[in-house]
This record gives C-alpha cells, structure tokens and sequence, in this order.
C-alpha cells in the first residue's frame, strides 16, 4: 500500500513539473514564435493581421531589404558585433583563465583580499561602470572607436571566480609539480596541463562572455556615435527610433531582430556539450 501510494506521488509529481516546464516554455518561447511570424509578414500586414498567425511569407524579401538598406549598414553592425563578440569573449575568457589558475595555484600574500574584491565586482552592475569608462576612455582619446567597446568586454569578474573554482577543482596540484620538475615554465605548465583541464569550464565562461557581449547594449550607445561602428542592438534601437517619421523601417527592425538571435542559437547548440558538462562539472565541485 505505501509503494502504491508513493508511486502515485512519484507520478503526480513528474506530471506536476512536466507541466510547469511546458508553461515556462510556452512563457519563453512565445516571444521568439511572435517574432518568427512577424519577420515573414510584410510592413502592410503587421498591424492589420494577427500577431500570431502567418499571412503573407515576405521573409526573403525582408531579409532583402534589410541588407541592402543604407547602403547595407545592417551588414556592418552584424561584422562589428561577431568581431565585438568572438575576439571580446575569446579574449576575456583566456585572461579569466590565466588569473583564476593564478589564485587557484599560486600562494602570495593578499591574494584573498583580492579575491574577495573580484566577487565584489561580480555585483557592481554594469550600467554603474559606464560613466566612468566613459570618462576614463575620454580622457584617453579612445571614444567612438572599436577599443572603447572592446576592453570594457574582455575583463570578466564573473569569469575569473568560475575559472578559480574550476582551476582549484579540476587541476591536480601534482601534475603541476610534474611539469616543473620536467623544466616546464609556468605558462608552458598552464597552457599544456591546466587549460587542456579546464577547457569545460573555458567554454562556459566563453559562452557567458558571448552572450553578454553580443547583447551589450548600454556601453556602445555611451561610446559610440559614428554609426559605422554600432553593433546590432545599438543599430536596431537607432532605426526603431525612426519609426515613427519612418514607418517601413518597422519591418526591418523586426526581421533584424530575428536575424540578431540565431548566432546565440548556433553557438549555444554547436558548444552546448561542454557547457553542460562545465555546469555539472561545477555543480559537483
């Protein structure tokens, strides 16, 4: 009677979550079908047909319009983002990587300290930061160029905590005694032993950085104004701000808004492996 009984709680509360996470699905997904509907709808149909169901599939011509208009500037905003992106989170991840290994394996004096101060940056929110990054980068001629979306993106507080946990947790400290003893320096030892261990973990920051990067929306509009220079969310948000003198420029906005979001999906599919075995790897540690 009490296996019955357990059983039948046990099905009941698989039924229970299955349906909460089908609702939160629903709840996420929606968005994402509303904009896959709207981005195959002509400007005509927007407004004059329902939000979720097709009607004329305009799509290759959006597309078309989307990338030839401005002389093709939509082009340049997804060239800026991909390079914003792919060198910023490359590059951030692998000095996440070098300082976490760095507190994880190395013993000198005040490196709690620092740490603690790195967690504490991990709770400063960026919009906090953009002022004076500004000023910083005025003060040094850096604004409206590359550089000035650029650095901000590369120095990761998040990143170096999870590369220290990683580090600590991933990499045997007597393999590291073994490559010295074998006349390894230390950045040979990281790069031949601790990076190819810590290589999950280097996804997962990776990915992180992408993301955030690639959605990094408030610190281009304070750095930049040359439009040649816009990534594509400050982009979209400057041509939906015309919308309004500008009515056509509606249907671009959406198809690029659409556009924008399949590089995150094909990243996150193409790498979502090791990310899973990054997190469980974490979890576990």
């Amino acid at each position: 009677m009490n296996n019955l009984t357990t059983t039948r709680e046990s099905r009941a509360g698989r039924t229970a979550a299955m349906g909460l996470m089908l609702l939160l699905a629903v709840y996420f997904l929606l968005p994402v079908y509303f904009l896959v509907v709207a981005a195959t709808k002509p400007q005509g149909d927007l407004a004059a047909t329902n939000g979720l169901v097709f009607s004329h599939f305009d799509l290759f011509e959006n597309l078309h319009v989307l990338f030839t208009r401005s002389d093709g500037v939509f082009g340049r905003w997804a060239l800026n983002t991909v390079v914003y992106a792919v060198l910023g989170a490359a590059t951030g991840t692998l000095i996440s990587a070098l300082c976490g290994y760095a507190l994880a394996k190395f013993r000198f004096r005040g490196r709690e300290f620092l740490f603690s101060v790195i967690l504490g940056g991990v709770l400063v929110p960026t919009t906090a930061l953009a002022l004076p990054l500004f000023l910083l980068f005025s003060a040094t001629g850096l604004v409206n160029t590359y550089l000035a979306v650029f650095l901000p993106s590369i120095v990761s507080p998040f990143g170096v905590y999870l590369a220290r946990i990683f580090a600590g947790a991933s990499v045997p400290q007597e393999l590291i005694e073994s490559a010295r003893l074998d006349g390894a320096g230390e950045f040979r030892t990281f790069f031949s032993v601790a990076f190819r261990l810590m290589t999950p973990a280097l996804v997962t920051i990776f990915l992180f950085q992408f993301v955030a990067i690639w959605n990094n929306f408030f610190l281009p509009m304070v750095m930049l104004q040359k439009e040649s220079l816009f990534p594509i969310t400050l982009g979209l948000y400057e041509w939906n701000g015309q919308t309004a003198r500008a009515p056509l420029l509606q249907e671009s906005v959406i198809t690029g808004s659409l556009v924008s979001i399949l590089p995150v999906i094909v990243v996150f599919i193409l790498l979502q492996r090791f990310w899973r075995t990054g997190l469980a790897a974490g979890s576990l540690k």
